[in-house]
């Protein structure tokens, strides 16, 4: 079965750092783009950061020359440094990929695969 299992999450001053991970594990066969998603209650879930398998960054306007996402593609990880904390970057971030894998016998392919989610607190 695969897993997308994020970590790093916490509470910070607003200024402040924090760095936030996200392994793949499982039976994968490729990931292509991985990307970072946050939502807030009451509001939609919408995109931060998403690379390519090949390095290729984009950011939200919000978060551009504050947040930095790389990956590691022989972890299967994937990363989002977040520097210059803002008290609206409070929210749940979610991992998400698109990844082609063996379950059930059969090969599947997925465009969004998501984690659990990572609470970042950030207080002014």
């Amino acid at each position: 079965q695969v897993q997308l299992v994020e970590s790093g999450g916490g509470s910070v001053q607003a200024g402040g750092s924090l760095r936030i991970s996200c392994a793949a594990s499982g039976s994968i066969f490729i990931i292509n783009d991985m990307g970072w998603y946050r939502q807030v209650p009451g509001k939609q879930r919408e995109l931060v950061a998403l690379i390519s398998s090949g390095g290729k960054a984009e950011y939200a306007d919000a978060v551009k020359g504050r947040f930095t996402i790389s990956r590691d593609n022989a972890k299967n990880t994937v990363y989002l440094q977040m520097n210059g904390l803002k008290p609206e970057d409070t929210a749940v971030y979610y991992c998400n990929a698109d990844l082609t894998y063996l379950a059930d016998g059969r090969v599947r392919h997925e465009y969004d695969y998501w984690g659990q989610g990572t609470q970042v607190i950030v207080s002014s």
